[in-house]
Parts: structure tokens; C-alpha cells; sequence
């Protein structure tokens, strides 16, 4: 793996210098690069030799002159230049064990890496966190990660992440908190093992860290109909016990799937804090919601047009408050459609695992004049489905116009688009 240019950004020192997609950058002032954490700190300078092999093959090398903090503007294809650092864990709650052949292939790429834990906000369990990285991690003064917890009983989280080294790396949090490195801690909960005393027990453990945990998210372990590994659903009565525990501890967060599943009210705003794990559906519903009421709606459009929301289950109840407020503009019609997983199983629920063919068969006897989808449903940087196929597919074979609702947490974009109808 090479630091590839996927592309550069409009008016950047990158397009001025003609940096095209396929290039490899090589080296900054002599220095290789193992990922954008050295390529960060590299290119902080005003003036930097830029060492870099066209796609053609020939190496060039040039002396760029800029603005101190000014990045140069390259979208990698990576944010990790050499190997990632692969999971080691066989995790009895794995999604990616559990999913079947023929999705895209990098739904199966298992990583731990801290790097992209740093970079990009991706769960590391620590259990192959080497000497090597956490004297990287210090000097650097890297932070905030995000670490699945799960457990603080080493022999339970042995046996959850069924890896010998997983009780042991939980000497890690303690070394986290003497260097004064936050974090932000997961716990994927599966009934009959990591909640109730044992969920307890962790959050006390993990409150004994102090303010080293900014936050600490409990998600339901998510069950297709692939799962080999026999596990219990979270139902009302655990959704209801779990969330009852969390409100006794600072800075714990169950995710909005707990709530639908207790039967109970989305909190307000302040249970999230400053919703910082928001795209593990904490405070996902409340944040999205609480902006669209500060939009100012149009009072007609100028033509009848129907819409329709095509999303996840649990964005149904939410966005059922949205259409009633966008059907009151005259000549607006808006219809909630939320889609079915029969590809998953129905206990799949949420809009990043909706698949084309699923998508289809929701929308294809609809009328409308477009359907509003979210892009967590599409690949990023792409039009491309988790199954494989594409948006012109799904167009194609529903004979639907689509609108991809960039930011999933505002609704400003569709009320824009509408004010436009």
C-alpha cells in the first residue's frame, strides 16, 4: 500500500501543481510516510520538497512554497499508507463474520488499527496494540480514540472477543489515563453476558478513568439471519433495564435503537452531551430532528409534488413528525416509507445496511415524483450500494427519481430542495 492520490480538491495547490488521481506521493522533505498522521505533520511548513511518482511512472520532485497550516489539498485512497493493522479477535458479535458472499469487498476487511481509530473514529479493541505504537501514541500526544469496551471482566471479555490477549489489554485503559490520552469507550451489549451486574461493573470501571473517558456509548448487538453463533436479542425488558443502569453514570449514552426498543421517548438534547458518537446512533434521531425544527418551511411549492422518504425503521417515528410538518405546504405531499430488510432479516433496522434490491421492492409501486434517501446507504464518495449495485440500477428497475440527502443529521438540504420544487 502506497500513499495514492484518489484525487484533489477544486482551487487547491494540489490542482495547481497538477497532482492527478494515480500519482503516489512518495516522500515530504525526504520523509516516507506511513499514513496521513505523518503525512499531517509533514506538511506542515511553509516550504516543503514534494517527492512524488506520476502515474506514468516517472518521478519528479518539487519544492512547494504555502501557507504554513495550508494542507495541499489530496484526497488519499487511504488514510493508512502501509498495511493496516488487521483484527485479531473472533468476536462473538462480529458483523463482518456474519455477513454472506458477493457484498463488496471491503465490508469484509477486518482492521484494528489505532490509526484510523485516531484519523477516522473506527472502534480498536487494543488487544494488538504493540510497545511500538503506544510510544507513537505518546510522543504524538494522539487522541481521542474510540475502543470497544465491551466487558472489564478480563475473563468474560476473553471469551466475548475469544481472543487470549483480550483480558490482558485492558491494562491499556489505565495506561491511556497516566498519559492523559482520552478515549471514548462502545459497549455492544448481548443479553445474558455483558449486561445487567456485568454491565455495572464495566461503567463503574470505566467511571474510576475519570474525565480520560469523554463518553461511553451501549449499542444492541446487531442479529441478521446469517449469525451462525447463537445469541440473544435485546428486547423491551433489557432495552428497559439497560437504559435504567446508564442514567446512573456521567457521560453514558445508550443509542437511539435502546429507546424504540423500551417503548420510550427520544431524550432531549442534553442526555447526548455534545454528541460525540453519533455514528454509532446515539442522539442520531434527537440531533437530526431538534435542526429541522429551526428551519423556516416554505408556505407553498409552486406545482403538486409528492415526496417520499424512503429510510430505515428506526428513523421511521422521527421522520413521521417531519412529513406531517412538510404536508401542511401547500401542494406538498410527503409519505414515510421505511424499508423492509429482507436481504438482513427484520431485526436490521438501520439505513447504512438497506440493500438495493430491498430499496426496490419498497419504493417501485409508489407514486411519487421522488424519493429522498439518505447517503449512509451508498458507499462513500460513491453511488453504490452495500450489495454491489449501483444507483442507475436502483432508478432503473424502480423507474423512480432519487434525491441523496448528503448530511444525515440536517434536514436543510431537502427543505432547500423543496423550496426549489
Amino acid at each position: 500500500m502506497s500513499a495514492v492520490v484518489d484525487g484533489v480538491l477544486k482551487n487547491s495547490t494540489a490542482e495547481e501543481l497538477g497532482i492527478e488521481k494515480g500519482d503516489i506521493i512518495l516522500s515530504i522533505d525526504g520523509q516516507n510516510m506511513s499514513d496521513m498522521i505523518d503525512y499531517n505533520f509533514y506538511v506542515k511548513s511553509e516550504l516543503i520538497t514534494l517527492e512524488i511518482q506520476k502515474k506514468n511512472g516517472e518521478i519528479e520532485e518539487w519544492e512547494v512554497t504555502k501557507e504554513y497550516d495550508d494542507d495541499l489539498g489530496i484526497v488519499f485512497e487511504s488514510a493508512v499508507f502501509d498495511k493496516i493493522k488487521p483484527c485479531l479477535n473472533h468476536c462473538i458479535f462480529c458483523f463482518v463474520d456474519q455477513q454472506p458472499k458477493g457484498l463488496r469487498d471491503t465490508l469484509y476487511i477486518k482492521d484494528d488499527d489505532y490509526r484510523l481509530s485516531y484519523l477516522q473514529g473506527t472502534y480498536i479493541t487494543l488487544t494488538n496494540l504493540t510497545e511500538k505504537d503506544k510510544d507513537r501514541i505518546k510522543r504524538m500526544h494522539l487522541g481521542p480514540f474510540y475502543i470497544s469496551v465491551h466487558t472489564t471482566n478480563p475473563e468474560l471479555r476473553v471469551k466475548m472477543l475469544r481472543n487470549p490477549n483480550a483480558g490482558k489489554s485492558l491494562e491499556n485503559l489505565k495506561w491511556f489515563r497516566k498519559n492523559k490520552i482520552p478515549f471514548h469507550a462502545q459497549i455492544v451489549l448481548c443479553p445474558g453476558l455483558n449486561d445487567g451486574k456485568e454491565l455495572e461493573r464495566t461503567l463503574n470501571d470505566l467511571a474510576e478513568l475519570k474525565n480520560t473517558v469523554l463518553s461511553v456509548a451501549i449499542v444492541p448487538v446487531g442479529i441478521t439471519q446469517f449469525r451462525a453463533e447463537k445469541l440473544k436479542r435485546v428486547d423491551k425488558k433489557v432495552a428497559q433495564e439497560t437504559i435504567k443502569i446508564a442514567s446512573k453514570y456521567k457521560r453514558v449514552c445508550c443509542s437511539d435503537e435502546f429507546f424504540l426498543l423500551a417503548g420510550e421517548p427520544i431524550p432531549p438534547a442534553k442526555y447526548y452531551g455534545n454528541f460525540s458518537q453519533l455514528d454509532d446512533g446515539v442522539g442520531a434521531l434527537r440531533l437530526t430532528y431538534d435542526d429541522f425544527k429551526k428551519l423556516k418551511l416554505p408556505k407553498f411549492v409552486s406545482k403538486p409534488y409528492k415526496i417520499i422518504f424512503a429510510c430505515s425503521y428506526a428513523a421511521k417515528d422521527m421522520l413521521d413528525k417531519v412529513a406531517e410538518k412538510l404536508s401542511k405546504i401547500k401542494n406538498l405531499d410527503v409519505k414515510i416509507c421505511p424499508v423492509k430488510s429482507l436481504y438482513w432479516g427484520e431485526d436490521i433496522t438501520v439505513a447504512g445496511l438497506i440493500t438495493s434490491d430491498d430499496l426496490i421492492r419498497t419504493v417501485k409501486d409508489e407514486i411519487c415524483d421522488t424519493v429522498i434517501i439518505p447517503s449512509v446507504m451508498l458507499r462513500p464518495y460513491s453511488q453504490d450500494f452495500l450489495d454491489g449495485n449501483n444507483l442507475d440500477y436502483v432508478k432503473k428497475k424502480s423507474k423512480k427519481n432519487f434525491y441523496i440527502q448528503k448530511n444525515i443529521y440536517s434536514l436543510k438540504e431537502v427543505v432547500d430542495f423543496i423550496q426549489m420544487i
